[in-house]
């Protein structure tokens, strides 16, 4: 099995146009993504690599049926983007963007949440269950089938820990990318849930980072685990008060720290690692 995305998925692309969209539309295509349509505003009777192009994510759904939906978007149209997706009945939402304005995402997330919708970003690299369906811009090939999940807040640091996890023989059920924006949608929890019910997925590798308390609240969820749970932290050695890369890693007040993040999640029953390379040795402790 698989979470969110399986081979099952129909694809519908916002933006599909633009550059970035064009682009990664072809890559998603090509590792074997089933993409139902684009939608941009203006363009509707074009193609975009085979794929194609709608005004609205109403005629692109009526005509074609998609189940999901990435968004390749600039920060400041994203709401109305997401909201269309929304109110045309799609029941998860990928969103790539960053810069999305704090205060769209918490519409966005309380509209979606109404609506019971699934989002995942902004600011995220995507999902990928290997071998069935990529949406998102990650790298396919080095994401091999297998019993791990993995779920991140960053990009580059999963790509490193997937392809040391394959490397050593442990394959991926799904990937995640929650975001590294402020305010995002599913969070760790959601997905370590959505892991949890799977019967395919025999261990967890969870990568955090400072700031915020993500973490800390997966944290108090992995006690309630049966399926093992692996996780990295990074920003060790980050000083006080300075972002991090994403918005959302600042540590600010004390709180949200890498000893605080580390001493819940061991307290929960994790194991962490101290380097990247230590979660493929950790998951096959656990295999």
């Amino acid at each position: 099995m698989a979470i969110l995305i399986d081979d099952k998925t129909k694809l519908l692309v916002q933006g599909a146009t633009g550059h970035q969209g064009s682009f990664h539309t072809r890559l998603m295509s090509d590792y074997g993504t089933r993409i139902a349509a684009g939608v941009t505003p203006g363009r509707k009777g074009e193609e975009v690599n085979g794929v194609p192009i709608y005004n609205t994510v109403e005629e692109a759904t009526q005509c074609h049926g998609p189940n999901a939906a990435i968004l390749f978007i600039p920060a400041p149209f994203v709401k109305d983007a997401a909201f269309e997706a929304i109110s045309a009945g799609l029941k998860l939402l990928v969103i790539i963007t960053e810069h999305v304005p704090l205060h769209d995402a918490m519409e966005i997330m309380a509209y979606a949440e109404e609506k019971d919708v699934r989002v995942v970003g902004p600011n995220t690299f995507g999902i990928i269950t290997p071998g069935k369906c990529k949406v998102g811009f990650m790298p396919g090939q080095i994401f091999e089938p297998g019993p791990v999940g993995l779920v991140s807040r960053s990009g580059t640091l999963s790509y490193e820990i997937a392809h040391n996890l394959c490397q050593e023989g442990h394959g991926i059920t799904t990937s995640v990318g929650i975001g590294g924006d402020r305010v995002v949608g599913m969070n760790f929890v959601d997905i370590l849930k959505e892991f949890e019910h799977d019967d395919e997925t025999e261990a967890v590798a969870l990568v955090g980072e400072i700031g915020g308390t993500a973490e800390e609240e997966a944290a108090e969820f992995i006690k309630t685990m049966d399926t093992p749970v692996v996780a990295y932290l990074a920003g060790k050695s980050a000083p006080v008060g300075k972002r991090m890369g994403h918005a959302g890693a600042i540590v600010e007040r004390g709180r949200g720290n890498y000893a605080s993040k580390k001493e819940a999640l061991e307290e929960g029953g994790a194991a962490v690692a101290a380097l990247p390379w230590e979660v493929p040795v950790l998951v096959g402790e656990h295999l």
